[in-house]
């Protein structure tokens, strides 16, 4: 009878039984530190101040960043460079803004692969004006801020969907004695490949 049970105690399947569970791996989190770069394409809804034009249109781009991440807080930095298709005529006048970019910081918080982010920065492009046929264009400085939502499809790839608010500041035109700003709002989406 004790042979019988120092052989029952000692095989294979007791012996498992009489071990403590393993404990689950913890699921790896998802990481968003490294370099980035990615294409864009939004609407652009926009007003030029003093003169009453609202130029609107498709535009599109590419963007490069990187970031820093501690725990659930990223940080980066990102710019953009994107060709614009919004026009507008008021009065004789046709406003356009052809090209702009941004050099912006943002904040993030990670949820695993989804970042909820914000932004701001320095924003530049340029707003053109035609009356007949004179046309004048300006170079403009300004600034910009907004947010947007990041979702991580895999450890490379990624999508967004992204607002910003630009604002070019009012600026002499020799054919409009007010002179004229721009100030857009953009609405965008993106990919991007992360390294």
């Amino acid at each position: 009878m004790v042979v019988v049970g120092v052989v029952i105690a000692a095989s294979p399947a007791h012996a498992q039984s009489a071990l403590p569970y393993a404990a689950e791996p913890a699921p790896v989190a998802y990481n968003w530190a490294g370099g980035y770069f990615g294409l864009n394409i939004g609407q652009q809804l926009s007003r030029v101040t003093n003169l009453g034009a609202r130029p609107t249109g498709l535009g599109g781009g590419g963007q490069a960043g990187y970031n820093w991440q501690s725990g659930r807080f990223v940080i980066g930095c990102e710019m953009d460079l994107q060709g614009s298709a919004a026009a507008d005529t008021f009065a004789g006048w046709q406003f356009s803004n052809p090209w702009f970019g941004t050099t912006r910081g943002r904040a993030g918080f990670a949820m695993q692969n989804m970042l909820f982010y914000v932004t701001a920065g320095l924003a530049y492009g340029e707003l053109e004006g035609r009356l007949a046929r004179m046309s004048e264009s300006n170079t403009r400085m300004g600034w910009t801020a907004g947010g947007g939502v990041e979702v991580g499809i895999n450890r490379n790839w990624s999508a967004r969907a992204e607002y910003l608010f630009i604002d070019f500041a009012d600026r002499a035109y020799i054919m409009a004695a007010p002179g004229a700003g721009l100030e857009t709002n953009l609405l965008r989406l993106g990919v991007n490949y992360r390294f």
